[in-house]
C-alpha cells in the first residue's frame, strides 16, 4: 500500500514522503495511529494544505522531546529478577518493566518509547534506547542482577557470570603442588630422604 508519511518513521522516511508498505503494517499501525494517510489525490491534497501547520505541529513536539531528555539520557535502573547457575532468567525483561522501572526514577516515559532490539534473557548491564520522538532518542542502562549487591558490581563493570565461574573453578582445600617434569606414579625426590651411602651409618 502506499502512504504519505504524518512523521519521521525509522526506516521508511520523512513527513510528506510518499512510501510503500505492507497492507497490514499499514492498516494495523501507520493509519491508525495517525502516522501517515492512504496516499490516493484527495488526501494528497489535503496534506499539502496543512503541511505546514503538520511540519510546525511535529517541530513543537520535537523541542519537547528534546528538554525532556535531559531528564532521562544516561539513566540506570536496576531490575532485580531471578535466573539460573548459567545467568539466564526464568521468563524475560519486558518493556513494561524497563518503562516502569524509568518512571519510578522520575523519567516520565511510555511503553512504546522503549526500543528493544532483541528480548532480555540475561543478568547483565544492557544499553537501551528510549525514542521520545521520531527524530529525538536517548540511551538508558537496564542492570539486571539477582540481588542488589550484584547489582552494584555490574555497575562497576565486573561481569559477575564470568567472576563466579572462575571462583569456581579455584579448588578448594589442601592440594599438593604438582611437579610436570614427573613420568605418572614417579615419587619426586623431595618426599623421601637421601639414602645414605654404602659404607655411612644411617
Amino acid at each position: 500500500m502506499d502512504i504519505i508519511l504524518l512523521e519521521r518513521i525509522e526506516k521508511l522516511g520523512g513527513i510528506g514522503d510518499v512510501v510503500s508498505v505492507k497492507d497490514g503494517y499499514a492498516r494495523n499501525f501507520l493509519l491508525p495511529n495517525k502516522k501517515a494517510l492512504r496516499a490516493n489525490d484527495s488526501n494528497k491534497k489535503v496534506f499539502e494544505a496543512n503541511r505546514a501547520k503538520i511540519e510546525s505541529d511535529n517541530a513543537s513536539r520535537r523541542g519537547e522531546a528534546e528538554a525532556h531528555s535531559k531528564n532521562v539520557e544516561g539513566k540506570q535502573v536496576v531490575l532485580i529478577r531471578a535466573s539460573s547457575n548459567s545467568g539466564q532468567l526464568y521468563g524475560s525483561v519486558s518493556v513494561r518493566d524497563i518503562a516502569d522501572a524509568l518512571n519510578a526514577e522520575g523519567a516520565d516515559v511510555t511503553k512504546a518509547m522503549i526500543v528493544l532490539e532483541r528480548p532480555i534473557k540475561a543478568i547483565g548491564v544492557v544499553d537501551v534506547r528510549v525514542a521520545l520522538h521520531p527524530e529525538v532518542s536517548v540511551g538508558v542502562k537496564v542492570n539486571v542482577a539477582r540481588s542488589p549487591d550484584e547489582a552494584a558490581l555490574q555497575a562497576q563493570g565486573v561481569d559477575v557470570m564470568a567472576a563466579m565461574f572462575e571462583e569456581a573453578s579455584v579448588p578448594s582445600g589442601f592440594t599438593e603442588e604438582k611437579d610436570r617434569s614427573l613420568e605418572p606414579g614417579e615419587i619426586p625426590a623431595d618426599m623421601f630422604e637421601e639414602a645414605p651411602a654404602e659404607g655411612e651409618e644411617a
